[in-house]
């Protein structure tokens, strides 16, 4: 373990994309889906090798804090962050590297989604220690990369130029520039230049990231500074009242932007992102396409959880828990089915289920989004 070594779990999504299983009281971090543990249990024991658990945090919307406190038992509960509102990631890793230079000016920040699944934790380690080592060398922010298995559309791409030059295992190269959700046309050719698929795992100093965020987002920084003006020795994990009221007022003021619009492309283009390439069987488990991709299929494509049967099915994926399912003459199916709401549609298509979730809160079912 490394002293000055801090895991970050950002937890705060809702996982709309995995309805009706997931609801915003049973978000997809809670889900069980690939074992008997929660997504974001597996997340909190693979990085406990890299700190121990006295130094991970967890940083989520106020409303998540006591579902992700008892799912998380072993953590100490002062390690629980609660954002006021969320804001997307660049003001929710803003706060947490506030809390961390309170308690470490020497800090180092591995940010991780709670809701990614590892093939490899051994290696996934691996490469995170080597991380924190660039970050702590050359006072740069470093990102994860992932070789793509296919041109995925939904994720964000990273660009590599020169290698770093160092002798460690993985090796380092310096970022050209990032290239969000491209087309499936261009995200084939960025594969064929050797670009990696943007994991959204980030290792850095927490000092170097809020001197990064007052260059890029005075904004943020400014709020940043309010909330840690009006601190007075307490720890965010736990405001007074008047702290709070001080937190909320400032968040509410807030830009809502992710961290790599925030600083990791304006950084990139001034030369102080480096990536390393992450190889250890990995998913950001964004939508139930991706979990058919990760189960064991039948000859003709078909995968599922619970009780199926494929009938001159192809392609399809079903998950039942409760009863049977039987899918007969059909092609890129997907069934999720709840005890109080049934999903129907195209595999294909499943990103659009956040959009689905939308449309169920103007019409008025949005008591089934919330259960």
């Amino acid at each position: 373990m490394k002293p000055h070594c801090y895991s970050v779990i950002i937890a705060g999504g809702k996982g709309t994309r995995f309805w009706p299983l997931s609801r915003s009281r049973k978000p997809k971090q809670l889900l069980k889906i690939f074992s008997a543990q929660s997504l974001i249990k597996e997340t909190a024991d693979r990085v406990e090798a890299l700190g121990g658990r006295a130094q991970t945090l967890v940083i989520t919307v106020a409303e998540q804090v006591d579902a992700l406190a008892k799912e998380l038992r072993t953590l100490p509960r002062k390690n629980f962050i609660a954002e006021p509102q969320g804001k997307n990631t660049a003001p929710c890793i803003g706060l947490a590297a506030l809390e961390l230079t309170a308690r470490d000016p020497a800090a180092v920040m591995v940010i991780l989604p709670a809701d990614h699944w590892v093939a490899d934790n051994r290696a996934f380690c691996r490469t995170l220690r080597a991380a924190v080592a660039l970050a702590v060398r050359h006072d740069q922010l470093i990102t994860i990369g992932i070789r793509p298995a296919y041109p995925e559309t939904g994720y964000g791409y990273i660009v590599r130029g020169q290698p770093l030059g160092n002798k460690g295992e993985p090796p380092a190269y310096r970022v050209k520039r990032f290239k969000e959700k491209p087309s499936t046309a261009v995200a084939q050719r960025l594969i064929r230049q050797g670009a990696l698929w943007n994991s959204g795992i980030f290792v850095w100093k927490a000092s170097t990231l809020l001197a990064l965020l007052e260059h890029y987002q005075p904004a943020i920084a400014l709020g940043l500074k309010t909330i840690s003006q009006n601190t007075q020795g307490q720890s965010l994990s736990n405001p007074k009242p008047r702290l709070r009221a001080v937190m909320t007022r400032a968040y509410k003021k807030l830009p809502n932007i992710s961290i790599d619009h925030a600083v990791l492309e304006k950084a990139g283009a001034e030369d102080r992102v480096l990536t390393i390439e992450g190889d250890f069987g990995w998913s950001d488990v964004g939508s139930w396409a991706a979990v058919h991709r990760m189960l064991r299929q039948d000859r003709y494509g078909n995968a599922g959880t619970g009780r199926w049967l494929g009938f001159g099915a192809k392609n399809c994926f079903v998950h039942a828990p409760d009863r049977l399912v039987v899918l007969s003459g059909v092609e890129d199916a997907l069934v999720v089915d709840t005890p109080d709401a049934l999903l129907v549609g195209n595999l294909q298509r499943s990103q659009e289920i956040r959009d689905v979730v939308e449309a169920l809160q103007k019409k008025g079912y949005g008591s089934y989004t919330v259960k």
